[in-house]
């Protein structure tokens, strides 16, 4: 497996788990729009995607660089809701989320 498939596996698993996050804090009435509260660290972030610590804050950049996200003062924003979710290949319809699923389409 060569670096630039792991790379962009990996950005793609990330993108994803922002998506899921996102709909997920929405469903609960802990965001709006496309932005929430991140309450996780980098390291809870490699568990959850398989990867190192480095190689997420590495993804993170480069989603942030492709302004996917916005991550401050463990805020997210995602910037460009559409785009993010095409890279994660993100259907929210599997969550079966009454109304935010549909409204996050």
């Amino acid at each position: 497996m060569d670096h630039q498939y792991r790379q962009t596996a990996a950005l793609g698993r990330a993108a994803y788990l922002m998506c899921e996050y996102i709909v997920r804090a929405r469903a609960m009435g802990l965001g709006e729009d496309y932005s929430c509260d991140l309450p996780i660290t980098q390291e809870e972030l490699a568990d959850a995607l398989g990867l190192s610590v480095v190689h997420v804050n590495r993804v993170l950049q480069e989603l942030r660089k492709l302004n996917l996200i916005g991550l401050e003062n463990r805020h997210l924003t995602a910037p460009d809701w559409k785009r993010l979710k095409q890279v994660g290949d993100f259907d929210a319809q599997y969550l079966q989320l009454r109304d935010t699923a549909n409204t996050l389409a």
